[in-house]
């Protein structure tokens, strides 16, 4: 699928710190690695040279391919107000509010794109995109490739030092001396300054750092990928065992996209015509479940999570602030790592928190809204908020929505 520039929406999604910082070490990195082969290795000499310099153009084209079409394919959409073709399925999917439609199998909303994202896998700040349906093997292809052109670009920059300095560095039993300044039998195509050597050394730290960062995301990716999962996915499979643990339902949960071989799930992400199977609503199944086996689930855990949050008032104002300077150095320090949003709080009003750490809660916070029934949620400093026993009216709100989850998965 090519890279198609919808509107100027689309071209904005450079604009942001996660492109700039990745599309600034690829072209440090790129243009080093380049500039030393032509020292190290002159390419019109040998074949040797020639190869290494072709293969070396070759990682930055593949590499800048596929981290467009992985930014600008997109991981396709939802379409707005979308609704199953049979009304009956409706009982087994979730409604979204933002998006005024369902939410297909697979599918979840993403806060950053707004929009109800297929098979999502994640938002990932570097392509200032989601990663879902449609550009999932240009991401992962974008993994594998990065680390393996950085791995390349280190080893030049490792031999260019090497050869620049060998004949410049005298060792001696318990001193190094180098002389900058001594005169090489042969004289590089370009000079290598003390400032080349300085740039030369500040890539091969971005170069490594790249190959074990990316290298791990890659790992990660192929180990939901062969088993047709993404990284949402893996966290619901492990939700609804620790939900069949804790009520001792003797449910079986069975993860229906995983098709039984590892080359099978392969093949459902990685094509050779480079679109994904499906159309991102119908999956092909495992023999034990149908279509909403994991939509139902889904469902069961969100009842589950209205039955577990616990009540909160709010104690002191907090304004939404990332970093709360005046809620204390360890609230300060300890923000979570996570783009997740903050809500503000204001005294007297009441949250349900679901999850939370030693200086930070996440919970939703119930607005007087009874139409849309909408809430508020995120993040907020525990030190606003102090345990309250179960209002009337909270409960009663609870209650309804509890049981109203729970005849839609019976």
């Amino acid at each position: 699928m090519p890279v198609v520039f919808i509107n100027l929406h689309e071209v904005r999604r450079l604009c942001h710190w996660g492109p700039v910082i990745a599309l600034t070490v690829i072209a440090v990195c790129s243009s080093m690695a380049i500039l030393d082969s032509i020292i190290w290795y002159w390419p019109l000499d040998t074949t040797g040279g020639s190869f290494n310099f072709i293969m070396l153009i070759n990682w930055s084209v593949l590499i800048l391919y596929n981290y467009f079409n992985a930014m600008f394919v997109g991981p396709g959409y939802i379409p707005l107000g979308w609704k199953p073709e049979k009304e009956e399925d409706t009982k087994y999917l979730q409604f979204c509010r933002m998006c005024q439609g369902y939410k297909a199998p697979r599918s979840h909303h993403c806060r950053k794109c707004n929009r109800c994202v297929m098979k999502m896998d994640h938002h990932c700040p570097w392509i200032n995109n989601c990663c879902g349906h449609q550009n999932h093997a240009y991401f992962t292809s974008f993994l594998l490739l990065a680390p393996l052109g950085c791995s390349h670009a280190a080893f030049i920059f490792i031999m260019t030092m090497y050869t620049q300095l060998y004949e410049r560095i005298s060792f001696g039993w318990s001193t190094v001396k180098i002389d900058m300044s001594a005169v090489r039998r042969f004289q590089p195509i370009m000079p290598f300054s003390v400032p080349a050597f300085a740039a030369t050394l500040f890539a091969l730290g971005l170069a490594l750092g790249t190959t074990i960062a990316v290298g791990m995301l890659f790992f990660i990716q192929m180990k939901v990928i062969l088993r047709n999962k993404t990284s949402v996915e893996a966290w619901i499979e492990e939700k609804a065992k620790d939900r069949i643990q804790y009520y001792q339902t003797g449910e079986e949960f069975i993860f229906p996209y995983d098709l039984g071989r590892r080359w099978e799930n392969f093949k459902q992400v990685f094509t050779w015509s480079g679109s994904p199977e499906g159309d991102g609503i119908q999956w092909p199944i495992h023999a034990k479940c149908h279509q909403h086996t994991l939509t139902i689930e889904q469902l069961k855990q969100k009842a589950d999570k209205r039955v577990r949050s616990i009540q909160y008032r709010v104690v002191e104002d907090y304004n939404g602030a990332c970093c709360p300077l005046s809620k204390g150095l360890n609230t300060f320090f300890r923000t979570p790592c996570t783009e997740e949003p903050r809500i503000g709080l204001h005294k007297g009003e009441t949250i349900l928190a679901t999850r939370g750490t030693k200086w930070w809660m996440y919970g939703d916070k119930v607005l007087d809204d009874e139409q849309t029934k909408a809430r508020l949620r995120g993040w907020f400093p525990r030190r606003c908020v102090e345990k309250c026993h179960y209002d009337t009216a909270v409960t009663s709100a609870m209650t309804s929505e509890t049981s109203s989850e729970e005849k839609k998965v019976k």
